[in-house]
């Protein structure tokens, strides 16, 4: 692949990037600074992923249409919501403003063996968001094992995701490069237009660098847009924009 220069890495990195506030402290204050925060001097980030509970009011300060995109959460982060309650918070999030859905698999009952239930969820939140973008958290770090995660990925793909997802960043492993390279080989696989998102411990421009590595090398070069690849994460725009700003990395590889 052709090598980016950090600067040019970091500024890819943040047209792809989600920013996140997930935190259990997370209150409308610190929305309104995400809203801030996701518009930079050096571009936008693709979108911010905020809790349901303040859809409504990000969806207020960024108006209708804005660039940046609302993404949330719903079955989150436990993936054991019965469905009829998260096809209601889904489509809730959706009345409130919501772009896109970043929904967590049951991922407790696939573990135990039962598939059906990551279909019937995936498939009810599809028809409940039927314009929405929808992305399909698999929960990877606690899948563990490849076979696992290669078939809730296919799984997901085959119910409806446009979308899929390593991780809630709430458990103790999150987004991991093995796991990136099992879940592109399925998407590339099943010749479907689906994206891949990395969330979860991808902390700084060299971390996202590996990651995008990865996926030009399984799906090609042109692949690779906020339409099929979202970084999602807290902290990595402060990265991007020490590298953007000139004072280089403000922080250490995590070591993918």
């Amino acid at each position: 692949m052709e090598l980016k220069s950090p600067r040019e890495a970091a500024s890819f990195a943040l047209s792809l990037l989600d920013l996140t506030n997930l935190r259990d402290d997370c209150d409308n204050a610190a929305i309104e600074n995400l809203c801030l925060r996701a518009q930079t001097p050096y571009g936008n980030s693709a979108a911010i992923c905020i809790w349901p509970r303040f859809v409504a009011h990000a969806r207020s300060i960024l108006g209708e249409g804005h660039m940046v995109r609302i993404a949330t959460v719903v079955n989150f982060p436990s993936g054991a919501l019965p469905v009829a309650e998260v096809v209601k918070e889904t489509e809730q999030a959706v009345a409130d403003g919501a772009d896109e859905i970043d929904l967590v698999i049951p991922y407790g009952a696939f573990v135990a063996g039962d598939e059906a239930a990551v279909t019937t969820m995936v498939e009810a939140v599809r028809s409940a968001c039927p314009n929405s973008c929808l992305k399909v958290i698999i929960e990877t770090g606690e899948l563990k094992e490849r076979a696992l995660i290669r078939r809730a990925s296919e799984l997901a793909i085959e119910a409806g995701a446009d979308f899929i997802k390593t991780s809630t960043g709430k458990v103790a492993v999150n987004a991991t490069l093995e796991a990136a390279d099992i879940m592109l080989q399925v998407i590339r696989d099943s010749k479907k237009r689906v994206g891949f998102k990395p969330a979860g411990g991808v902390g700084t421009v060299a971390d996202a660098d590996l990651y995008l590595r990865s996926a030009e090398t399984i799906m090609g070069a042109n692949w690779i847009m906020p339409s099929t690849f979202r970084f999602g994460a807290s902290s990595l725009l402060d990265d991007i924009l020490a590298v953007l700003s000139g004072s280089g990395s403000a922080r250490v590889s995590g070591g993918y």
